[in-house]
């Protein structure tokens, strides 16, 4: 029997996932779950056809001129920006992404990261714990209404549409977007979106929702000039990709009280955070894990395993992001 094509899979998944690969491939896997340097996931590629990466692997046209075996790259995430799609198109090798099977789990959590930074839950959970509560006070940790509010949704993809359905349908939100495109009809109706201009969606929100993907065109989307248009008594949530809001920019803002406060997710140079970030109590932070629930991991890793096997033995990625390269 000839031996089997060698995949390398970057990250610890799923033990099942593993074996499931293994009855295609020849695996090295990464139990011990180490985040490798450019320079380690260069020579763990030797001789891989096929990688399973996750955000925490960047594959550039470097990279991919020292691996020219390489066929697959497989992405357990719906973004892609740590892949240069253009350069691995150039060199036909197969892009994928998982899509669709985490956005009711991200618009789940999208929506609770807004609501615990309207109503300051972490902020007075930690006054609860430091032992600080003394007695009752008619303004202490006062927040933000979320029922009845405007709910602001820039980015109104797949998640935005479920975040939007989430306040309108469940808290009675007037909900206002701003998108490249405007949703048909049909689907701003049942909810009682707005397509408004980027000026406009600032200035109204009360809860500023951010779920655009990163791009060039998207870096610091949300930056100095975007924060002084919003109210003071706004939040803003992102959930989208660090570098999309500009941190610094929003941790000033936060200290002058030109917004009320934000709930991040994500964040430039994560797995660092900005320490004015840190030191802000008006500020809700969680560390990249809106899809974090067991379920949907399991269907992005099935995901991610399902486009690697059908792209290494003749079949079709069922979320390939470069689908040209299969007839190349």
């Amino acid at each position: 029997m000839a031996d089997k094509p060698a995949v390398l899979v970057a990250r610890k998944v799923f033990p099942e996932v593993i074996e499931r690969l293994a009855q295609h491939f020849d695996v090295e896997d990464n139990p011990e779950d180490h985040i490798h340097t450019p320079a380690e996931l260069a020579q763990r590629l030797q001789g891989k056809v096929g990688a399973f990466i996750t955000l925490s692997e960047r594959i550039d046209a470097a990279l991919l001129d020292a691996q020219p075996q390489l066929r697959a790259v497989c992405n357990m995430a719906v973004g892609y920006n740590n892949i240069d799609v253009a350069a691995c198109t150039a060199r036909g090798v197969l892009v994928s992404n998982t899509p669709d099977v985490l956005t009711e789990t991200t618009a789940d959590f999208g929506f609770a990261l807004m609501m615990a930074t309207a109503r300051r839950i972490t902020e007075s959970e930690r006054f609860l714990r430091e032992g600080r509560w003394d007695r009752w006070a008619y303004d202490m940790f006062a927040g933000t209404d979320v029922h009845g509010a405007t709910l602001g949704i820039l980015g109104m993809g797949r998640i935005g549409q479920g975040i939007a359905r989430r306040g309108a349908l469940g808290f009675g939100m007037k909900v206002a977007y701003h998108n490249r495109s405007r949703l048909p009809a049909d689907q701003e109706g049942p909810i009682n979106a707005r397509w408004v201009d980027k000026e406009t969606l600032l200035r109204e929100s009360d809860h500023l929702v951010v779920v655009v993907p990163y791009s060039a065109a998207t870096h610091h989307a949300i930056g100095a000039a975007e924060l002084a248009q919003m109210k003071p008594t706004a939040t803003l949530t992102n959930i989208a990709r660090g570098g999309v809001v500009d941190d610094a920019a929003l941790a000033q803002a936060l200290a002058e009280g030109r917004i009320a406060a934000a709930g991040l997710d994500v964040f430039e140079g994560e797995p660092q955070v900005h320490p004015e970030l840190l030191a802000r109590r008006n500020v809700v932070l969680t560390p990249h894990i809106a899809s974090a629930s067991v379920a949907t991991r399991r269907a992005m890793a099935d995901l991610a395993a399902d486009n690697l096997i059908a792209a290494l033995t003749g079949g079709t990625p069922p979320t390939a992001v470069n689908p040209q390269v299969l007839g190349a």
